[in-house]
């Protein structure tokens, strides 16, 4: 299975920091944060990555070179300065990855998550790890009913940006600048995206408050 790794988002609530350092190479416990989700995924055995950038992406590039270094063989998908958003990324980034399905993964995420579980072959277009509902989000983004994930119960909880998708997900997709919730909306609405909950160590790392409170905890 190959993976690849959402690193192009603008990172605006955590300025002025990311005006000269792309949110992914934030440094948490001595490594970019970027860094950890390549080396954890090269543990589980996962090798062939895909990383896409937008605004200060040539610096991500200069960071992780071809992977080599980590054990990995590292692709890029640029976007230039405007990003494509989650979904528009994924469809341009589908070439490296395709025809099987892959594992996505938020790079602005910390996570001790184990990606050897994630399923190589979901039963449906998706697989969601979801997590409790953080203090910044307390209204969720799914249901679990049945290792099924349901947008029409109860309880809720977050997607944490970790996923297996198939590229069939997209195949009605236009390209352009889209993003992937209401895919996976749509899809869970048939049940054809499968779920998990995940109560281990997970933090979407999006204000500085946030990264703060990370950075004390991990040191």
């Amino acid at each position: 299975m190959k993976a690849m790794l959402l690193a192009a988002g603008r990172g605006e609530r955590l300025r002025p920091l990311t005006d000269t350092v792309p949110k992914p190479l934030i440094e948490i416990a001595g490594r970019a944060l970027i860094e950890h989700h390549v080396l954890r995924l090269v543990g589980a055995g996962i090798t062939d990555i895909v990383v896409n950038h937008a605004r200060l992406g040539a610096r991500i590039e200069a960071h992780l070179g071809d992977g080599s270094r980590y054990g990995a063989h590292i692709h890029y998908s640029a976007e230039g300065e405007e990003p494509l958003e989650t979904g528009g990324g994924i469809l341009r980034a589908l070439a490296h990855l395709a025809p099987g399905a892959f594992a996505l993964i938020s790079a602005d995420v910390w996570t001790d998550y184990p990606y050897a579980r994630l399923p190589s072959a979901p039963d449906g277009l998706a697989h969601l790890v979801l997590v409790p509902n953080p203090p910044h989000h307390p209204d969720g983004d799914f249901a679990l009913v049945d290792q099924r994930v349901r947008v029409d119960a109860a309880p809720r909880y977050t997607y944490s940006g970790i996923a297996v998708l198939r590229p069939e997900l997209f195949d009605e997709c236009p390209g352009g600048r889209f993003a992937l919730a209401p895919l996976l909306r749509h899809a869970a609405s048939q049940t054809l995206v499968t779920g998990e909950l995940f109560t281990g160590d997970w933090v979407d790392v999006g204000t500085p408050e946030r990264l703060q409170e990370l950075a004390e905890r991990v040191r």
